[in-house]
Order: structure tokens, then sequence, then C-alpha cells
């Protein structure tokens, strides 16, 4: 038997792989969703926390959970918008809105010390800060040994305004356009987001992106009337044991208003409303006969725009693009070397064990989504055994 492209039988093996996930104790609940033809599969196992109330309440497709920096795909869907309406252009300066980050500096030597800088040779537009190569973001370092690492990583999370003068009083760490660095370009965008609509970044994403594609759980914080369905994040603790420990509950960050709105990683979602947003990018941009954007915007933001030399990334995910490359706030697959995710397809994951993926060729859209913070943890199924256990599903 065949639904939507899958086979019934073989679609039991997604959900024995969620369940056994669950019953080893690795996560207390999963969710995930497989879209394709129009048909819709939501799988879910487990609860939404180990302990306490969320022990007795469990997962499903409007569970609330951190997405983390699948967060990045919807502010560069946001950028776009104003992009169409001609608010902002993608090879003009950002220096009128974020003057912070004019005539800007750029070291000598990524690694040496930060009073030793040459003169930016052009401007960061808006496609530097959309294929994150804007000349700065992440430096994997410990802790004393670069002193540009150390510098963003002092920066924190202040109000908006504070944290671009902050970031700007930095030098670059390479050229305007020469390398990929991830992650800042997309708190960037947020904030050039905020100053071109004149409202705060989660005002802009709602009225842009969440209101049009019915995304109702899709915020930078979650309202007392859904706390109940929000899920308790955990993470390995620290220390030698490697017990999994509460790194965030209902009560926590999320529960108030942040205060940076960050475009890098700071919304929640459910598996529901993020498949809203996904399957408008597959249907070129439209969902439920709302258009959000147009079809050759999306064609854009899925495209690979890296050149070689950008994808030299010292020290950080080493080989990871060799079978992939960059769009626009999201990862673009080049090359199939499993049974998926096929080239072409693109998408991102974050930081407690969510991923998304659409796949084109496929006609399809795969969601995952748990709370357990992935860092330096090989074992996570969207890594490994559940993109075969979707792909081996497909029956046609």
């Amino acid at each position: 038997m065949t639904t939507g492209g899958f086979s019934a039988k073989r679609l039991v093996r997604v959900r024995e792989l969620l369940e056994r996930h669950v019953d080893s104790g690795f996560v207390p609940g999963v969710v995930a969703v497989l879209a394709r033809h129009g048909e819709v599969h939501i799988e879910a196992a487990g609860n939404l926390a180990f302990d306490g109330e969320g022990s007795r309440t469990a997962m499903a497709g409007d569970t609330v959970c951190r997405v983390a920096s699948m967060t990045k795909p919807i502010v560069a869907a946001c950028a776009m918008t104003l992009v169409e309406d001609c608010t902002l252009r993608l090879d003009d300066p950002v220096d009128a809105l974020l003057p912070e980050l004019a005539d800007m500096t750029v070291l000598a030597d990524p690694d040496g010390p930060l009073e030793d800088t040459v003169a930016a040779k052009r401007p960061i537009t808006l496609r530097d800060l959309l294929t994150f190569t804007l000349g700065t973001g992440m430096v994997p370092a410990e802790p004393g040994t670069i002193p540009i690492s150390d510098a963003l990583e002092a920066i924190g999370a202040p109000p908006p305004d504070e944290w671009l003068r902050r970031l700007g009083a930095l030098p670059l760490v390479h050229q305007p356009g020469e390398r990929w660095m991830y992650d800042t370009g997309a708190d960037v965008t947020g904030v050039l987001i905020a100053r071109a609509t004149g409202m705060s970044l989660g005002d802009a994403l709602r009225e842009r992106i969440c209101d049009p594609l019915g995304m109702k759980d899709t915020a930078f914080i979650v309202r007392g009337e859904s706390l109940g369905r929000f899920a308790t994040a955990y993470e390995r603790d620290a220390a030698a044991t490697g017990e999994l420990v509460v790194e965030d509950g209902p009560d926590g960050q999320w529960s108030r208003p942040p205060v940076f709105e960050g475009g890098g990683g700071g919304l929640v979602s459910t598996a529901e409303d993020y498949l809203a947003f996904a399957s408008a990018l597959l249907a070129g941009g439209t969902y439920r006969g709302e258009r959000v954007l147009s079809r050759p915007s999306v064609s854009l933001m899925t495209s690979d725009h890296l050149t070689p030399a950008q994808k030299v990334v010292s020290g950080f995910w080493p080989g990871y693009f060799d079978t992939t490359s960059w769009g626009f706030g999201m990862m673009v697959r080049t090359r199939r070397t499993h049974l998926g995710p096929s080239a072409g397809s693109y998408g991102w994951s974050g930081k407690y064990g969510t991923a998304w993926y659409n796949d084109p060729a496929e006609d399809m859209t795969t969601i995952f989504i748990m709370q357990r913070a992935h860092a330096g943890d090989p074992r996570l199924p969207m890594w490994n055994d559940f993109w075969t256990a979707v792909y081996q599903a497909i029956d046609d």
C-alpha cells in the first residue's frame, strides 16, 4: 500500500525509530513530519519532559519547541519580502540603516591581535548578510587562544542597538565577501529588518511571514496560554557523568520577552507551523492560496551562492562543504551521498535537535523535532538513521 508516495509498511520504520530514541531515554519525546505529494504524516512519540507536568503531556504536531538556528531561514525569507517591495536591495551597502558597520576595519591576521588591522575593501551588503559572507561570525577556539574569538563571545546579547555597536567596534575577521562564517549574519539581518520596517523583528516576522502563513505559535516568546504545550529542553551535564540535565524549562527564558530578538536562533515554533513555512517554499512561495514570496525569490534563496574560496572554513565543520553549500539563511545540498536528502535539497537544523529539509526532486518536506542540545553528540538521528528511515519509505 502506498500513501502519498510512501510505503505504509515502510513508514512503520520511522515510528519505530522515534520510539526507540524515547524508550532508550535519549529524549522524553520526538515529533517527525513527512509531507509528500500533498499528503502529510505526523509521527510523535513520548512526552514534553521526563518529569513534572510535561511528563504527562504527549508530544504532538502543536508542541511548542525552541527551533534555534531554524530561525535563520524564516529571517532570510522576511528580508526577501523587503527586497521585493524595494525597501532593501541585495547589493546596496547596509551603511545607511546600519551605520555601526560602515567603514569597517579587517584583521591583518584572523588569529592575530585586534589592533593589527587594514581597511575593508568594500562595504557590507545585504547579500553578504544572507550568505554569511559579511566578514565576521563564529570563531570556534579555546578561550584565550584567538583574540577575536574572545572578543566576539564577550559581546553577549544586549539590546539590538548596543549589540550592533559592540559588533561594529570590533574588526572583521575577513574582508567582506571573502569567506563564509556562521551565524552572525542572521543576527545582523534581524537588526536590519527591524530598522527597515520601523518595528521589532518579532513584529516584522509576524506581519510578513507568520500571520500570512497561519504560524500562530512562532515567536520569540511563549505566551501563558501556550506554556502547557512547551517542551522542556535538555543537555548533557558538563561533568564527567554526562547525565541529561534541564537546559531550559517552560518557565525559563522563553517565558518572558527577550532583550535581544536574535535572528540567528531565537524563535520557538511547532512542527505544524514550520510545515506551513516549508510548504510555502516548496510550492514556490505560496501556501493555501496565500503568496508570501515570489517564485524567483524562493529560487534565489535556495540556490548555491558560495564559491570554492568562500567555503574555506578553518577549524569549523571540517569537510562539511564537500557535499553542501549555502543559499540565503540555509544550507543547499550539492551532492547526494546517502539515501537522502537529494542534491538540490535545502533547509537547516537547530541546537536543540530540530531539523528541516525540503527536497524538490522528491516533492517532499521532512521536519524532525526534539529538545536535546546537540553540541558534540554524533548520535542525533537527524544526521544518521532518521534520514535513512525517511528515504527508504519512498514508494513510487
